[in-house]
Formats: structure tokens, C-alpha cells, sequence
């Protein structure tokens, strides 16, 4: 079994600690069903997606309402007992885990898309929706909403760790695309924040201070989302390159160039050889670009033409275009499951993952150093990148059982974040800091921005029963 267990993080097979039998009675006459302490169901929401260990909750509640949860958040508030929101479960730096005990809230069956405002471009969902869910409602509308992290994940988990995705260079993040929040306090109480206006000035910004907070200042039951129209024209391009380093260098150019791309993704030939297993596709086995357009049909065709010529210039080649919705989807589908078949590729493997992002300048310094010393280590690994922003991700594969091999993945991802931040960049472009990168959030902001956030923490949760133990120690 595996000792290599992060500080504050239970080890496996430690006994749960009790509710309070007061509180736990008061639960049960509130919800009943809904409620479980059964070791199953427990064990099923602590975990992620993470290589931490299985950091079970006390007790499970299936929140169906806004009232569920300010009921439940009051009650755990008089006792002083954590509160864990879980989405899908599909986050990978331990956000979901119990590490202080409590009781995880279920958001999964809050899953309505409550309404949807076609003229003004916005929709409001409870936090259960999936990504995929909220665009098959919108279809019929002719809009989307283009934020896509490769889990099929909850819009509610999207917003908590401020997510992004492939089609971020063109549209941003959760931080831009959030427009107003409804939200249970540590204290039960439920507020608002923002409005479905495309902008305002009043007062301090909660909306983006609570957009990122990862659960630990409130939990989130509805979010009001800014969409966009489907474009009029789409066109998808694969583009094999001799190296990794020719691959990057074009995406520099294109970037600084000005070319408004929609998606440019970075696999490396391992992840192509990953995701041709998994996907069933037949991809050069070499590093790749993965390319999408949107606009007018002459813009597009600009663009692309614009793209191809800087492509060629580095010695890109067999450059194929997906034509239909259909080829575009399959090959977005295999992008997005990436992680997925690069783990398949090594039975009985977890991953010690990787989420840096540097300026775009910078982003051949980093990524290029960092894969000479992946490739020095001798661990399998796999990198993909969302390469148009200057975001990429390593994926260190090892033996969970292996103290040896953890180490050596966390002491690349170390020099990686060391790197990444020495150009400017950052210890997490998209994933958030949850359990993982709770040091390297230190060495990034400095020890005053971390009092400070801490003093926001103790000011919205001065009990400290919102998500304990995450982003930075209490």
C-alpha cells in the first residue's frame, strides 16, 4: 500500500470520525434517503481523479435544492463540521477529498438548466449540469457554450476551480465567462452575486473573488453563463511536425501573429499512440497539432490559409482537415479522453499530472526543458497542451505502490513549476491548487498574498467548514 500520503490527508483505512450524534439525527429527520453513512457511498466521494488516496467523507447528503444545501451547510455550521462539495469527481488535484472529515454534498442531482436567455447570450444552470448537457439544451438555439475541460465535467466544479480547456485561447476561462452566482455561506445563508448585465461597477467583485475559490468560501447552487453563438463556419486540421520544438515554435508564430484560432492542442507522439489505441484512430504517430477555426467562411479561410503557411515553414506536414461535425467531434472526443487512454496505456498506472502556463514568449523555453528532463527520468509520460495560451500538461505515470517513482514525478513537477515561474507563468493554468500545489501557491503569490487570502477565508468562513484543508493551511 502506498505511504507517500500528502500532509493532512488521511491514510488509507483510517476509521472515520463521528458525526456528532446530535447532528447526524437532525440530518436524517431533514433529508432521510438522501442522507447515507454508508461506507460505499462514502468511499465513492473521496476520490478524484488525483493520485491521492481514497480520504473518505463521514457522510454523503444528495442535495435536490438551493434549501438542501443552506439547510444542511446551517446545521454542519452549529457543529463545526466540514461541509465537502462534489461535483463529478473528475478534478485532479485532490479538491473533492475529505482530509478534515464532514459531510460531502452531493450536486450531481441538481442538474436543471433553469433558464435560457437567447437574446441577451446567457443561461442559468443549477451546478449538477454537465458541460455536454448545457450545449445539447442550447443547440436549438443555435448557441454554445465553449468552455470544455476534458472530463465531462459539472458546470458547478467548472466554476469552483475556474476551468478551461481547448477553446480557451479564443473564448477564456470560467473567470470570464461566469456573469453572476447564487451561493450558500459558511453560515447557510444564501446571496447573490452579479447580474446578468454584460458588465458592472458596483461594489466589490464576489463573483470572480468566489469563481476559482475551490468550495472553500461558499458553495455554488446556480451560475449565470455568458454563451456565444455557433459560428457560422467551422473547419478542424491535424498537422504532424518533425519535433516538439517545431510544433511549438509554429504556435508562437500564429499567437504573436494575431491569428484568432479557436483551438490549437498539443499531443506528443506518445499521446498520439495513447489515443489511437483508446480512439480507435489512425493519427501519425508524431507530435501533433490539433487546430480549429470559427467565423465566416471567408474568414476561416484566411485563417487556415495563414496557419498552413506558418505550419509549413517548420516543416509541418500531411496536414488533413476534418470536414464534417462529425470527423471535428471524433477527433475532439479522442483529445478530450487523452488523459484517459494515456493512463489505459499503462495498466494498473496513476498519474502525477502537471498544469503550468507561461507567456506565450517563454512557452518553447519551458516546455522544452521540462521534456529533456521527463525525458532524462526514465518514467513513461505523456504531454498534451492547450499550447495556443501557453498551457500544458505532463502526465507522469507510476506504479501507485511505488514511494520511489512518486517522488521522482513530484520532484519533475517541481522543477517544472520552478521553471514556470521564473518565466513569469504559473503553478496552475486550469486545474487549481486544491491538495497538490498548495506549496507551489506559496512560492508563486508570496507569503503576503497568502495572508491575505487567508484573511478573506477567515472573514466569509471563520469556522473553517468550507472545503478545510485546500488552496492554503488555515
Amino acid at each position: 500500500m502506498n505511504t507517500c500520503v500528502h500532509p493532512g490527508v488521511q491514510r488509507p483505512g483510517t476509521a472515520p470520525r463521528p458525526l456528532p450524534l446530535v447532528l447526524r439525527t437532525a440530518l436524517e429527520n431533514r433529508f432521510g434517503a438522501p442522507f447515507s453513512t454508508a461506507r460505499a457511498v462514502r468511499e465513492q466521494h473521496g476520490r478524484d481523479e488525483s493520485a491521492f488516496d481514497l480520504t473518505p467523507p463521514d457522510a454523503v447528503l444528495f442535495a435536490q435544492s438551493t434549501q438542501d444545501v443552506a439547510d444542511a451547510v446551517t446545521l454542519a455550521a452549529r457543529h463545526r463540521v466540514p461541509v465537502i462539495p462534489f461535483g463529478a469527481g473528475s478534478s485532479l488535484e485532490g479538491h473533492v477529498l475529505a482530509v478534515q472529515g464532514g459531510i460531502s454534498i452531493d450536486l450531481g442531482r441538481m442538474n436543471q438548466v433553469l433558464a435560457i436567455n437567447a437574446e441577451d447570450l446567457s443561461a442559468t444552470v443549477q451546478p449538477g449540469v454537465t458541460r455536454k448537457a448545457l450545449n445539447e439544451a442550447l443547440k436549438s438555439e443555435g448557441l454554445f457554450f465553449p468552455i470544455d475541460p476534458g472530463a465531462d465535467a459539472s458546470i458547478g466544479g467548472m466554476a469552483a476551480t475556474r476551468a478551461s480547456g481547448t477553446n480557451a485561447v479564443r473564448y477564456g476561462t470560467m473567470r470570464d465567462n461566469v456573469l453572476a452566482l447564487q451561493v450558500v455561506s459558511a453560515s447557510g445563508e444564501v446571496i447573490r452575486t452579479g447580474t446578468r448585465a454584460k458588465k458592472s461597477s458596483a461594489g466589490y467583485d464576489l463573483t470572480r473573488l468566489l469563481v476559482g475559490s475551490e468550495g472553500t468560501l461558499g458553495i455554488f447552487t446556480e451560475i449565470t453563463l455568458r454563451l456565444y453563438p455557433l459560428p457560422e463556419s467551422v473547419a478542424a486540421a491535424i498537422c504532424s511536425f518533425p519535433s516538439i520544438e517545431a510544433a511549438v515554435r509554429s504556435v508562437i508564430q500564429l499567437i504573436q501573429l494575431g491569428i484568432p484560432i479557436a483551438r490549437c492542442e498539443l499531443l506528443d507522439a506518445g499521446s498520439v499512440r495513447a489515443v489511437n489505441a483508446h480512439s480507435k484512430l489512425t493519427l501519425r504517430e508524431e507530435p501533433l497539432l490539433l487546430m480549429e477555426f470559427h467565423g465566416t467562411p471567408a474568414g476561416v479561410q484566411e485563417q487556415t490559409a495563414s496557419a498552413q503557411e506558418i505550419a509549413n515553414e517548420w516543416g509541418g506536414q500531411a496536414f488533413e482537415w476534418a470536414s464534417t461535425p462529425e470527423a471535428r467531434s471524433r477527433l475532439w472526443t479522442a483529445r478530450h479522453n487523452a488523459y484517459f487512454a494515456a493512463i489505459q496505456s499503462q495498466p494498473g498506472c496513476r498519474a502525477i499530472t502537471t498544469d503550468t502556463c507561461v507567456p506565450i514568449s517563454r512557452l518553447a523555453d519551458c516546455l522544452l526543458d521540462s521534456l529533456a528532463e521527463a525525458q532524462a527520468s526514465g518514467l513513461p509520460y505523456f504531454l498534451v497542451g492547450h499550447v495556443g495560451d501557453g498551457n500544458f500538461h505532463f502526465g507522469y505515470l507510476i506504479d501507485p505502490s511505488s514511494a520511489e517513482q512518486r517522488q521522482l514525478a513530484e520532484k519533475l513537477n517541481q522543477q517544472l513549476v520552478a521553471r514556470a515561474l521564473r518565466l513569469g507563468g504559473t503553478c496552475s493554468g486550469e486545474h487549481g491548487v486544491g491538495l497538490h500545489k498548495m506549496d507551489f501557491l506559496l512560492s508563486e503569490a508570496g507569503a503576503g498574498a497568502i495572508q491575505m487570502m487567508r484573511a478573506i477565508k477567515h472573514a466569509l468562513d471563520p469556522n473553517n467548514i468550507l472545503n478545510p484543508g485546500k488552496i492554503f493551511h488555515f
